[in-house]
């Protein structure tokens, strides 16, 4: 009998630690519009993104910004101007979310259609 490979959470785990974090639609798409456009201001990512909420970018962009993926500057004007950028671990994990963007598009469409055969089926 082979022995399992487990993925028990046992203090801090990695993989569910950091996928958490990233593994949400918001994260993502924020990583990806910085990554895109470079230098941006909030409302120019929430521009980028469209359908999220001031709030919720507020909360994905701390998030971002606590684990070191986004650098935020804040510019000492009236009103304060705020700048988002990629950090270097944030450039670094690019390539990787990339690969995911691509095959992303490069399989939405089978996905698609597996998603309605199965609702045919009654899934």
């Amino acid at each position: 009998m082979r022995e399992l490979k487990t993925f028990l959470h046992d203090g801090v785990c990695p993989i569910r630690d950091i996928l958490s974090r990233l593994g949400d639609k918001w994260s993502l798409l924020t990583l990806v519009a910085l990554r895109a456009n470079g230098t941006m201001r909030f409302s120019e990512i929430r521009k980028a993104i469209g359908d999220i909420s001031q709030r919720m970018l507020s909360v994905t962009l701390r998030s971002l910004e606590e684990d070191g993926l986004i650098n935020r500057k804040i510019y000492p004007e009236v009103p304060p101007r705020v700048e988002y950028t990629l950090t270097h671990s944030g450039e670094s994990l690019m390539p990787h979310l990339n690969r995911l963007v691509d095959w992303a598009l490069n399989n939405s469409q089978r996905i698609v259609s597996a998603r309605e055969m199965y609702n045919e089926k009654g899934g």
